[in-house]
Formats: C-alpha cells, sequence, structure tokens
C-alpha cells in the first residue's frame, strides 16, 4: 500500500510543500516512486512522519528531530518513553498556562484590574479572587453581588491598598481585643462587629444587618473563610460570628 503526497499531506494535516521539503533535506524520503516519477509514501514512512510530526510539536529543532530518528543504536522502546515523558512534560506545562489564564479571566471578570506585580504589592500572599466562586455560587445574580462587581472594576492600586489597610488596622485591633479577653458580646467588640459590617458597605454593597449575619455564618461554616480570619488570631472567626450575631440582634435584625 502506498500513498500520494497530497493524501499523505491531507492525512497529516501539512502541507505538500512540507513533504517536499522533509525529502529534500533527507528527513523524509519517501520509499517509492510512480511510473511518473512521482513521489509514493509506505506506511513505514507515515510511522516515521508521525514521528517527526510529534518532536516537532514539542519543539525539536528537524536537524536534532533526524538525530534522534535515524541514531543506529536507538531502541524503539526507549524512544516511546522518552517521547511520553516528553508529552507527560508538555500537558503538564499546558495545564498550567490554562490555569494561569484561566485565572487571569476570572480576576477581570471580578473586576480586579491589577497587574502580577501589582497584585503582589496590595495582596501580598493572598490570592484576591481565591473566594470568587464561592461568592458567585452564592450570591451570583443578587443586587449585592452585582453592585460589589460594579463598584470593585472601577479600583485602582491604591483604592485596594487602602482597602487593605483598613482591613489590617481592623486584623490588629481585633487581636489587641481577643488578647485582652474581651468577651464577643462586649461593647467593644460589638463595636468592631459595626465596623466590619460599615466596612462592606463602604466598598463593597449596602451590607445590612441580615447579610451580615449570613456572613458570620459563613465565615465559621466554610473552611476557606474560616482559616482567613483564624490567620489573623486562632479563634477570631468564632468570636466574630458571635459578636456579629449579638450586633444584629441589638440592631433589630
Amino acid at each position: 500500500m502506498s500513498y500520494s503526497v497530497g493524501q499523505v499531506a491531507g492525512f497529516a494535516g501539512i502541507t505538500v510543500r512540507t513533504l517536499h521539503h522533509y525529502d529534500e533535506i533527507g528527513l523524509l524520503v519517501p520509499g517509492g516512486r510512480s511510473h511518473a516519477g512521482h513521489r509514493r509514501y509506505s506506511d513505514a514512512d507515515l510511522d516515521r512522519l508521525q514521528q517527526i510530526l510529534f518532536y516537532r510539536e514539542l519543539g525539536f529543532p528537524l536537524d536534532e528531530v533526524a538525530t534522534l530518528l535515524d541514531d543506529p543504536n536507538a531502541d524503539p522502546r526507549a524512544q516511546l518513553r522518552r517521547q511520553h515523558e516528553l508529552l507527560t512534560a508538555r500537558i503538564e506545562q499546558l495545564q498550567k498556562m490554562a490555569a494561569a489564564v484561566e485565572h487571569a479571566m476570572e480576576a477581570r471578570r471580578m473586576g480586579i484590574n491589577l497587574t502580577p506585580e501589582e497584585k503582589f504589592e496590595v495582596f501580598g500572599d493572598k490570592d484576591p479572587e481565591a473566594h470568587a466562586e464561592e461568592a458567585e455560587r452564592r450570591w451570583g445574580g443578587t443586587e449585592a453581588y452585582e453592585e460589589s462587581q460594579r463598584r470593585a472594576a472601577t479600583y485602582t492600586k491604591d483604592d485596594w491598598k487602602r482597602m487593605q489597610a483598613e482591613v489590617a488596622s481592623w486584623g490588629e485591633r481585633y487581636d489587641v481585643l481577643m488578647a485582652a479577653g474581651e468577651p464577643p458580646t462586649g461593647e467593644n467588640a460589638l463595636a468592631m462587629a459595626e465596623e466590619h459590617r460599615r466596612h462592606i458597605t463602604k466598598w463593597f454593597y449596602e451590607c445590612t444587618y441580615d447579610t451580615h449575619r449570613g456572613l458570620a455564618d459563613m465565615y465559621i461554616s466554610d473552611e476557606r473563610f474560616k482559616e482567613f480570619y483564624d490567620s489573623v488570631r486562632p479563634g477570631l472567626a468564632e468570636h466574630l460570628w458571635e459578636a456579629i450575631t449579638a450586633n444584629a440582634a441589638r440592631n433589630g435584625s
């Protein structure tokens, strides 16, 4: 069984000109010729072409491909193992690239339009999109969620830095409060809970007392949010939950 250059080009998804070039440089010389002198490719030629295209896809120059395929001491099984290793590495690389693109797309969708350097400067090792999926799952489509999207889309690097400074200040003061043994239902803790609610209203959306109490439930039920608050001080998530709940009750919610 043999195939014309046009048929092989169609099988492989390459041009006839490419096959002519491979023939001219000795990389893929067809095994036969027709009576009219036209190139005819055998099944063995197609196998070699498959190997060539595999290495080309991985970025190997043509001269290196020729060396790999024409090595008289090459073990076909060893070559297959090598190809498997290369392909596995390529897949891992592409997966990382895809994840990076998805991350960038999500950041744009969430309105956090910062460069990687700016994100690191503002957020450090805390990923600002880490809870985006959970937030959308819980509140996507709501008026509050849409409002937070609109606001976030307008924020500059300096805006995010001011917001983070407020969060850091609040966390430091809450740490001091807990270190002093203040109960979560005491006046100081209630004041911190109220400041927390107003911070959300200021930067994202109108956070009612009912909404704030719902957020507090999430802070202790969702490990990701609990970890965030407990990273400021162990036990802070639970303490804050009680303070927010008491503050909401005090304000008729």
